[in-house]
């Protein structure tokens, strides 16, 4: 590969990916909305379907990368994206609606086409620091979408939401033809070998396996945090609003303004520091959460940084060994390193919502603890020092 990756390039893989991942976040904030128009369920499918969607989207279409060239993908996936947006918008019933979501899911993965695509084209001394900052645009569409969407909700309803966010999917499309260089693939495989090798990489490769793990244990412990935020900070004694809830994701977007640096450092110093260290920092929050964040809003908005800065500095550096380990097989590699992590993520959401259901807050503390000390424990004992 020859390409090289220039200014241009990487601010147009920065917006695709916090652009396309936002998608899959719009629905929640707006579910009171849509509750109101289609029922109850709605509560539980339309979320749903959009997260299985993104999980889909990650196992089937992410590894395409490897044999199809990745700007044509992307460029093919953000259109596909605006119509699906747009049938969100215009749903006539519930089943319709969760089915457009479903495909809005899968179609978001654009966003994990972006990140390989920069360490594809990223010189192997910054390929850290240019992860880093895509997956800071990455990042902070996560954390801004519920943001965006919940203020244009209360102002237009909820389909209008979609209606423009169908039309900032086309102009996804428009930026990444425009920005993107168009890259050959010397070794196409067919789909059933390419999914095939998914499984051989997870196999061969312990330094993924590793990475995946460790990464794996600390998104486990963010999700049991976040998938009981709201229910802490409403009730007493703090009886915040749901919008109040949800500006703690605003506090979380400092969190995501240090994949640059982790990936700089990650650069210099090698990935088992830098994991290390953020397993420790999310460890650590989980104790100042202990401690005061059943009683201090100050004590809850550390927790909020120290795990979004912990868990987002250790993903650079897990992503950044990973994808040095077979130069082309970055998407797939992605794959595995991301399955892994919505699988071990939905188990901690449903670990802390079930503590915090049997013993409230200090419940929540203590499974975020125990997935963030075995973060530290696998990446303590990590063999591979820098790296691959």
């Amino acid at each position: 590969m020859t390409t090289s990756l220039d200014a241009k390039a990487r601010f147009g893989l920065t917006l695709i990916a916090g652009g396309a991942v936002a998608n899959i976040y719009y629905n929640q904030p707006l579910l009171g909305l849509i509750v109101a128009e289609f029922g109850d369920r709605a509560a539980l499918w339309v979320p749903t379907t959009a997260l299985v969607g993104y999980g889909l989207g990650i196992v089937g279409l992410v590894p395409l990368g490897d044999a199809l060239p990745r700007r044509a993908l992307i460029v093919w996936q953000c259109l596909a994206l605006a119509v699906a947006l747009l049938a969100v918008g215009l749903a006539p019933n519930l089943a319709s609606l969760a089915l457009a979501h479903l495909v809005v899911g899968v179609l978001a993965s654009a966003a994990q086409q972006a990140v390989p695509f920069a360490a594809e084209l990223a010189p192997d001394a910054s390929r850290g620091r240019v992860v880093g900052q895509v997956m800071t645009g990455l990042l902070t569409g996560i954390l801004l979408a519920r943001t965006a969407s919940g203020f244009l909700g209360a102002h237009l309803g909820w389909r209008p939401v979609f209606l423009i966010a169908s039309l900032l999917a086309l102009a996804m499309a428009g930026i990444a033809r425009a920005t993107l260089p168009q890259t050959v693939q010397t070794h196409p495989l067919r789909y059933r070998a390419l999914m095939l090798s998914i499984l051989h990489l997870a196999r061969s490769q312990p330094v993924l396996r590793t990475a995946s793990l460790s990464q794996a244990l600390l998104f486990a412990a963010f999700n049991a945090f976040w998938a009981t935020l709201a229910l802490l900070v409403e009730g007493p004694p703090f009886g915040l609003t749901a919008a109040g809830a949800g500006l703690f994701g605003v506090i979380g977007v400092c969190g995501a303004f240090v994949a640059p640096l982790s990936g700089r450092f990650t650069d210099r110093k090698g990935a088992k520091p830098v994991v290390l260290g953020g397993s420790l920092m999310v460890a650590l929050s989980f104790v100042v959460l202990w401690v005061g964040g059943a009683w201090s809003l100050i004590a809850v908005a550390l927790g909020v940084l120290l795990i979004d800065i912990g868990m987002n500095g250790a993903l650079i550096a897990n992503q950044t060994r990973a994808y040095a380990l077979v130069p082309g097989a970055r998407g797939r590699i992605n794959t595995v390193l991301f399955t892994t992590l919505f699988v071990f993520g939905a188990l901690g959401a449903y670990a802390g919502s079930q503590a915090f259901l049997l013993v409230g807050w200090p419940g929540v503390c203590a499974v975020g603890l125990v997935f963030s000390a075995l973060a530290v424990i696998v990446a303590a004992r990590d063999p591979h020092g820098r790296g691959p």
